[in-house]
């Protein structure tokens, strides 16, 4: 079958930064089911794999994010047949979604939602999942707790956690919601996900809270830029506050977070299913509770740019997007040329 991936770390200026591979069709294990892919989005965690050469011997196929029809299903396999629109996120350490077909564990899947179309649908999985395993699991905050006082300031607004994280935020806690962003059309963006005030993150984030009238948050997002605004983020953290992380500073003290008694916090959302914890099937079910908040009206997809079919061409596009740092809310590729 066509698949698109690497077989070594690559730069985007390289010519084989992107291949595209002929590898066989997947068979479902048992607790798998067999998607045939119809659109996919891409995340950082793509460029960032495509950065590092494969482990052993065989390339990898990249991508995540997914909507498609499961085509055929493993002897374990009780919640889903074939004919089935599902979408999912997956896992880091299987083969990737940039491919005509891919197996996926069923506990990692929901039934896409209805009222959106395939492309609509594949942008929201894995932010979806990040953002929402950062708010209620990692910081603790309660879902459904609208009379919650307190603040929350999302660094990086516009991006594609972001966009999602803000409306989570918004229509199912009570937190007042503050987002980050540097342009006129980042910070428009920001508040048509729902977002209370937008601050702008080339100033120190403190000086910006001060502005608004709002001299610190209970907790903080910090989805970009972490190391570079770490001293900020303590300032602005209100005593016993939380910080939530889930970018790669090259070097990260918390020892500054101690004297305020601050918590931090790492989420990954690769965590459950690559170590295949517990408490593994509630991707699943948060991926279905998301996808009946979605049908109900609360949350919208964060598609933004619509990049045509699942080629070399369209998905070079993405990752430089991806990489200029310019991109907003997601980006999809539907179908097959």
């Amino acid at each position: 079958m066509k698949a698109f991936g690497h077989r070594r770390a690559t730069r985007m200026d390289e010519t084989d930064a992107l291949v595209e591979l002929d590898i066989p069709t997947p068979v479902p294990g048992p607790r798998d089911v067999v998607v045939e892919i119809r659109a996919v989005s891409v995340n950082p965690v793509d460029t960032k794999l495509r950065s590092m050469d494969p482990p052993g011997d065989e390339p990898r196929v990249l991508g995540y994010d997914a909507v498609g029809t499961v085509v055929a299903t493993g002897g374990q396999v009780r919640g889903f047949r074939a004919g089935d629109r599902v979408f999912y996120a997956g896992t880091a350490n299987r083969q990737g979604s940039d491919a005509r077909f891919q197996a996926v564990d069923e506990r990692l899947i929901a039934l896409a939602p209805k009222s959106l179309s395939d492309a609509e649908a594949a942008a929201l999985p894995l932010t979806a999942l990040t953002a929402w395993e950062l708010l209620f699991d990692r910081l603790g905050v309660r879902l459904g707790e609208m009379d919650n006082p307190e603040a929350i300031m999302i660094v990086g607004g516009a991006g594609g956690v972001g966009s999602i994280l803000t409306q989570i935020a918004r229509r199912l806690t009570g937190l007042t919601v503050i987002a980050t962003a540097s342009r006129p059309e980042t910070t428009d963006w920001c508040l048509e996900m729902g977002a209370h005030h937008v601050i702008d993150h080339r100033r120190p984030l403190d000086q910006e809270l001060a502005r608004i009238g709002i001299p610190q948050v209970r907790y903080v997002a910090g989805l970009t830029a972490s190391g570079e605004h770490r001293d900020a983020i303590v300032r602005s953290l209100a005593p016993q506050g939380a910080l939530a992380l889930i970018d790669d500073p090259g070097e990260f003290d918390i020892m500054p977070f101690k004297r305020k008694a601050l918590s931090v916090h790492w989420e990954y959302m690769f965590a459950r299913p690559m170590f295949e914890t517990p408490d593994m099937p509630a991707q699943g079910r948060i991926l279905a509770q998301l996808a009946s908040l979605v049908d109900a009206g609360l949350l919208k997809t964060t598609l933004h740019e619509m990049l045509g079919p699942i080629t070399i061409a369209n998905l070079r596009r993405a990752h430089e997007l991806l990489e200029s740092g310019k991109g907003i809310g997601k980006a999809v590729l539907c179908g097959f040329e």
